[in-house]
C-alpha cells in the first residue's frame, strides 16, 4: 500500500475528521441529527467548528465515547483532534481507557436496556476490548440491534459496514472507488476477518467528499460505502492492532459468543 506521511493527516480539525467518519451512517439515518446535508457540508467546506460540535453532540452512539477518551486522558475538548482518532482508528489515548472505566460507562449507558444481554458487553470490556468504534460494533450492536434501524438482531454484513475497515485502492472512476479488504465471517462461535474481496466505494457525491487526488496503491479507511480518509502507515497499524484486540475481546465470550447475535440464513 502507498502510505503518506503524517503532514497528510493533519489538515483537518478534529470536529472535521469527526463528521468525516460520522456522516455515512447518518445519511442512512442510523445515528445523528436529520441533517446529513449540513453535516457533509460542513465537513468539507471546514471553518464550521461550532457547527459540527453542535451536531457531533447529538450522535448518542459516539459522543460518550468521546467523552470517556477525553475524560481518561485530561483532555479538555471532547472533538480534539487525538481524541477523534483515537475513537475511530485508535492511538494511545485509546488505550489510555482503563478496563474498569469502560466497563462503567457500559453499565451506565446499556444495562438497564440490554437486561440479560448486559453480561457480554462487559465481559468484552475485561477481556481486553478497547474504546474503539469497532469495540462499539463487535460488543454492542449485535445485542441491542441498530437501534434507529430497528433491528432485533444484526446481519454480519450490517457489522461489516458499520466498523471502520481499512482497504488498498485498486482503481479510480469519478465519485466511485474500488478497494481490496478483508471482510468479516462468522467462522464457527468466532467472528473473524476473511479473506481479500474487492468492493466498490464512495469518495463523493458529484464531486463533493472528503479525500482528493487519490491514487492507486493508497491505503483508506472505510465506513459504510465511503472512503472517510487516506491513512499513514502509523494509523493504518493502529486500526488494525485495535480491530484485531476488539475481535478478540468479543471471541473470548464463551458463554455468549458472537454467533449468539446474529440472524443465520
Amino acid at each position: 500500500m502507498n502510505v503518506p506521511g503524517v503532514g497528510d493527516r493533519t489538515c483537518v480539525s478534529g470536529a472535521e475528521l469527526f463528521a468525516r467518519y460520522a456522516y455515512p451512517p447518518n445519511e442512512l439515518g442510523y445515528c445523528g441529527p436529520g441533517e446529513p446535508a449540513a453535516l457533509l457540508e460542513a465537513a468539507v467546506e471546514g471553518g464550521q467548528d461550532s457547527l459540527l460540535a453542535h451536531l457531533a453532540r447529538q450522535f448518542e452512539g459516539a459522543w460518550p465515547y468521546l467523552e470517556l477518551i477525553a475524560g481518561c486522558n485530561d483532555v479538555a475538548d471532547p472533538l480534539d483532534r487525538r481524541v477523534v482518532e483515537a475513537y475511530w482508528i485508535g492511538n494511545e489515548l485509546t488505550r489510555r481507557v482503563p478496563p474498569s472505566i469502560l466497563a462503567a460507562s457500559l453499565d451506565e449507558r446499556f444495562s438497564r436496556r440490554a437486561g440479560t444481554r448486559f453480561p457480554p458487553l462487559i465481559a468484552a470490556a475485561w477481556n481486553g476490548g478497547v474504546a474503539q468504534h469497532n469495540f462499539h460494533v463487535f460488543a454492542v450492536y449485535p445485542w441491542l440491534g441498530l437501534l434507529r434501524a430497528g433491528h432485533s438482531s444484526v446481519p454480519l454484513d450490517v457489522l461489516d459496514q458499520c466498523r471502520i475497515r481499512w482497504g488498498e485502492v485498486v482503481a479510480l472512476s469519478g465519485d466511485l472507488v474500488t478497494v481490496a479488504s478483508r471482510g468479516l465471517e462468522l467462522v464457527g462461535s468466532q467472528l473473524l476477518l476473511g479473506d481479500e474481496r474487492v468492493e466498490v466505494v464512495r469518495r463523493g457525491v458529484e464531486g463533493v467528499g472528503f479525500v482528493d487526488h487519490l491514487a492507486v496503491g493508497d491505503a483508506v479507511a472505510l465506513h459504510w460505502d465511503w472512503v472517510c480518509e487516506r491513512l499513514s502507515g502509523r494509523a493504518l497499524r493502529r486500526l488494525q492492532a485495535a480491530t484485531l484486540d476488539n475481535l478478540r475481546a468479543v471471541n473470548s465470550l464463551g458463554a455468549c459468543p458472537p454467533a449468539a447475535a446474529f440472524e443465520r440464513a
